[in-house]
């Protein structure tokens, strides 16, 4: 079988593989979609502080299940998954305490172990998601986006009827706030400088601010009036909009930071004192997430196709990357094609 295979930052080889033999308590998947994101790309340019090389990515992804192993219940061959792509020791305090999703050995498939940018992939079975009939394997490679946004805005015990601020229009910001749109936010504003992610942020139903063209405390003061965010979800991952989520938020709220922040960050916690800020951080997901992504999909309460901006055939793998350095702010997600 073809198995993609980063060689160094910056240079993808294909490679024939065996195709895996399934063991007990697994199954054998045939990978139709697979989605990349941003922590793909801090991967391709050797950002990525936990990833070595040579490594196969892919952790977004759909498939077609062609076999089950011994012991396997619930899931059939030519049933539709996506896959939950973490690997987690199960003894440490968070795996023992219902926070797998941070384990102390977390391994991330296509970071710290083996992605799925393979034809065929073997995997335990409880990791599978199965996907409705309803849902095209595009959308069912974008799942675990989904579910990042889900159990973001899962972090709050409720967002029903409050005012939601999301920091940054790209896929996950993106996908938040049209989760907390359909768990019953009041009002849900997308900050975002790109004109084209502000666009898709509108085609999605969702209020905008353009950060470029108006100040943001003026832009929250017009959408929210005196009352402001309720909740702010910062998703961009920069060290200025994670200080700027806390000086934009009202006395009382909360802040939940999304995005991944690669150095450190200058924060004006006397801001959190006096203002009594909740300050929440969000992290992957669990396996209710991914329940929950699906349900939102398969509800229609959230669009998926109108984010899938560019597709690339397998054999071109290197050209996804390429799109996103190259088009940046006019891309939102881009999906690999395996057929």
């Amino acid at each position: 079988m073809r198995q993609a295979v980063m060689t160094e930052p910056g240079k993808i080889l294909f490679r024939e593989v065996d195709v895996p033999e399934v063991g007990e308590g697994q199954i054998k998947i045939k990978i139709k979609n697979i989605g990349v994101c941003g922590s793909d790309i801090h991967v391709y340019h050797g950002q990525h502080p936990y990833t070595s090389y040579p490594v196969v990515q892919g952790h977004e992804i759909s498939a077609e299940v062609i076999e089950v192993g011994k012991g396997v219940e619930g899931i059939e061959p030519g049933d539709r998954v996506t896959i939950q792509p973490q690997v987690v020791c199960g003894k440490c305090f968070p795996c023992q305490n219902g926070m797998y999703h941070v384990c102390e050995e977390l391994k991330v498939m296509g970071f710290q172990t083996t992605g799925m940018a393979s034809d065929y992939f073997v995997v335990d079975a409880d990791k599978a998601t199965i996907l409705p009939e309803s849902l095209s394997y595009e959308e069912g490679a974008m799942v675990e986006p989904l579910a990042v946004a889900v159990h973001a805005v899962r972090r709050v015990p409720s967002v029903e009827g409050l005012n939601v601020l999301v920091i940054g229009g790209g896929p996950i910001g993106n996908l938040v706030a049209q989760t907390a749109k359909a768990f019953g936010a009041a009002n849900i504003v997308v900050s975002e400088l790109s004109e084209t992610r502000l666009k898709m942020a509108e085609q999605c139903g969702l209020d905008t601010i353009n950060s470029k063209r108006e100040d943001l405390v003026e832009g929250i003061g017009r959408h929210f009036g005196e009352r402001k965010a309720d909740v702010i979800f910062e998703c961009v991952g920069s060290s200025f909009t994670v200080a700027q989520s806390i000086e934009v938020a009202r006395k009382g709220s909360t802040v939940v930071i999304v995005g991944v922040v690669p150095d450190l960050t200058k924060v004006n916690m006397g801001f959190v004192q006096d203002h009594e800020l909740t300050v929440l951080g969000s992290a992957m997901y669990q396996a209710v997430d991914f329940d929950r992504a699906v349900d939102l999909i398969n509800a229609g309460k959230v669009d998926l196709k109108s984010l899938i901006t560019n597709r690339v055939r397998f054999e071109d793998y290197a050209e996804a990357y390429s799109i996103i350095d190259n088009e940046k702010d006019r891309v939102m997600k881009v999906l690999i094609e395996m057929e």
